[in-house]
């Protein structure tokens, strides 16, 4: 009986272990954007403490929409390694229908604005595989900003 006792003790013990040295997925996203960003000299910020990090490359107008503003945009979406897994010429859409990465991110600009958004998987698509987009993945897009109301 000691011998079963002790026997599960150790065993939970070592479960403990290795799931307290698992980093966690927004720890890897985070290391992964600023490996991206240092890797591709890219001058980003982090938006506040959320993991999005994004690079304005041309700030716009002095007005901007919300996030639940409807607005025209160009983008291209790709992961860290590259792979393009989306790109649109002037779409429509309502923010508040986008990913959170976008709800933050578009905001930052003004119309006729341009701006990169480093997106990490829990501000994305998390845990969902969608289309070609693996779980647990972060993203990059660039975002022209033609207009919004």
């Amino acid at each position: 009986m000691i011998k079963k006792v002790f026997l599960i003790t150790i065993i939970t013990l070592g479960i403990a272990l290795n799931w307290s040295c698992q980093k966690s997925q927004s720890d890897k996203d985070r290391e992964a954007i600023t490996k991206y960003i240092s890797d591709n000299n890219i001058d980003a910020v982090e938006y506040e403490t959320s993991g999005l990090f994004y690079s304005i490359k041309k700030a716009g107008g002095t007005t901007h929409p919300n996030s639940s503003s409807e607005v025209t945009v160009n983008y291209d979406g790709h992961l860290l390694n590259g792979e393009r897994f989306d790109q649109s010429d002037t779409i429509k859409l309502y923010l508040d229908q986008t990913i959170y990465g976008w709800k933050l991110g578009i905001p930052l600009i003004g119309e006729g604005g341009s701006i990169q958004l480093l997106v990490p998987s829990s501000l994305a698509y998390g845990t969902r595989k969608v289309g070609n987009i693996p779980a647990n993945s972060p993203l990059v897009f660039d975002v022209d900003l033609i207009l919004f109301n």
